[in-house]
C-alpha cells in the first residue's frame, strides 16, 4: 500500500514527521484531502486544523496551523505554518 512522507513544520521547530494514510488540511479554497498518488499541489494554509492518518492505523495527528503552505510532489506532503502546535487530547 502506498503511503505519503509527511512534514508538519513551524518557523521555529518541526512539529510532526513520519508517514501517512491522509492528510487533511484547510487551504484559502476550502478543506482538502490528500490521498497517495495525489498530483502536485501548492496551496495556501488558512488558520485551521490539519489532521493526519497515520499508516500504521493509530489514531489521527491532529495540529493548528496558520499563516503558510501546503506542498504535495512524489508522495510528500510539505507544511510548513508560521504558526503550528500539535493538540493534545
Amino acid at each position: 500500500m502506498a503511503e505519503l512522507q509527511v512534514s508538519v513544520v513551524s518557523a521555529d521547530q518541526e512539529i510532526w514527521t513520519g508517514t501517512a494514510s491522509m492528510v487533511v488540511a484547510r487551504t484559502t479554497e476550502g478543506d482538502i484531502g490528500i490521498l497517495p498518488g495525489h498530483e502536485p499541489l501548492l496551496a495556501i494554509l488558512s488558520a485551521g486544523e490539519v489532521r493526519i492518518t497515520e499508516s500504521a492505523g493509530a489514531a489521527a495527528i491532529k495540529a493548528n496551523a496558520e499563516d503558510g503552505f501546503l506542498s504535495v510532489e512524489h508522495d510528500t506532503v510539505t507544511i510548513v505554518a508560521r504558526n503550528a502546535e500539535l493538540v493534545r487530547g
